[in-house]
């Protein structure tokens, strides 16, 4: 159903993605890197989980965030290799045992197949990966979700984890990579492309962007939804969702489950925003572990504050003075995690916050 909550992996169960799916099919067949961005909750995940049901390639699928959320900060060699133990035992039956076998890494109980990677290193499982791509033809594609918290791999800031990367790149053919990040200007420094000191400087790879829904397609998909469950919503009750909910297919999901269980507009947006308020103080937390700064330059922006003078004077006027080089770093960080976006007007730089519902949310701390 369009209104469950979790990622979705088949291409039914998605709703106008079709034309982003086939690209990002394409990409994989035909990039040995390839970049899935946008901002959060917009779908990059169940665009990805489709893409990798459908393709010809062995997809293996490894969430970042889950990473780092298990270890609690820097992401050991041990945790990805447990990580990519649970992400081979998610491959289907047909590919798993041929897999498994060639690389003579497992073993077999009552419940069904047991992976241990711990006598190898991360380099000789991508050979042996690859290897076995070459013998069955296959491409093997591993995709990192959220790829941007690699960062937090090892003790140099990821470049260990880039390394390996860069290595498979030049030397295993039959591996391919997918990244998706929701913090496009972190996941873009991290991979480095453009950096002339970064390890993957220079490699080739394809950026693909899921954008929000337009208003009209954001109807759409809500009375599509409404009708699998074979109810009717009023048509100015969907207006007033899309209005508040904006095009971002994470928060109209809400909407539609609360919608479902309480069969009340008002109730199903005020608990879709409660979420969104819950999400956001969870995530404002992690940014005020850097500086709590950044809590008051995204609410002056949400405010309409959106001029690097005006947005600099609120900081200031509730935190103190700051040296505009500082201010304009915290400012830069924000963009680069996607929290804020800017757009020249009439010759001026204007910022925004990303997301219309954190936007709501933020005005009212």
């Amino acid at each position: 159903m369009l209104f469950d909550p979790q990622p979705k992996t088949q291409r039914e169960e998605i709703f106008d993605r079709d034309e982003e799916i086939e690209e990002v099919i394409k990409s994989i067949e035909s990039y040995p890197i390839t970049l899935i961005l946008g901002i959060r909750r917009v779908g990059k995940s169940s665009v990805l989980k489709v893409a990798l049901n459908e393709s010809k390639a062995v997809g293996i699928y490894i969430d970042a965030r889950k990473l780092y959320t298990n270890v609690g900060g820097w992401i050991t060699k041990e945790e990805l290799k447990r990580e990519l133990e649970n992400a081979l035992l998610n491959l289907k039956p047909k590919i798993l045992k041929p897999l498994l076998s060639h690389l003579n890494i497992s073993k077999f109980s009552i419940k069904g197949f047991e992976v241990s990677l711990r006598e190898l290193n991360l380099v000789e499982i991508l050979e042996k990966l690859n290897k076995f791509g070459e013998e069955k033809n296959k491409t093997i594609l591993l995709a990192f979700d959220e790829a941007q918290y690699l960062r937090f791999y090892g003790t140099k800031g990821g470049k260990e984890f880039l390394a390996l990367v860069a290595y498979a790149y030049d030397n295993l053919p039959k591996i391919r990579f997918v990244f998706t990040g929701s913090e496009i200007g972190l996941l873009h420094d991290f991979l480095g492309f453009e950096n002339h000191e970064a390890l993957l400087f220079g490699r080739i790879h394809n950026e693909i962007t899921i954008s929000p829904f337009a208003i009209e397609k954001s109807i759409e998909f809500l009375k599509k939804g409404f009708k699998e469950a074979n109810l009717k919503v009023r048509e100015w009750e969907l207006e007033r969702a899309v209005e508040v909910l904006d095009g971002i297919p994470g928060w109209l999901v809400e909407y539609g489950f609360h919608y479902l269980h309480t069969k009340d507009s008002k109730k199903a947006l005020e608990l879709t925003m409660r979420k969104a308020q819950q999400t956001m103080l969870e995530e404002i937390k992690e940014l005020e572990k850097r500086s709590r700064r950044y809590t008051f330059i995204l609410k002056a922006v949400a405010l309409g504050f959106n001029r690097w003078e005006k947005i600099k004077g609120y900081l200031e006027a509730h935190e103190g003075r700051i040296t505009n080089a500082r201010f304009s770093s915290l400012l830069k960080n924000l963009e680069r995690m996607s929290w804020i976006k800017s757009e020249f007007k009439d010759g001026k730089k204007l910022y925004s916050i990303t997301d219309p519902v954190i936007e709501r949310v933020l005005r009212e701390l």
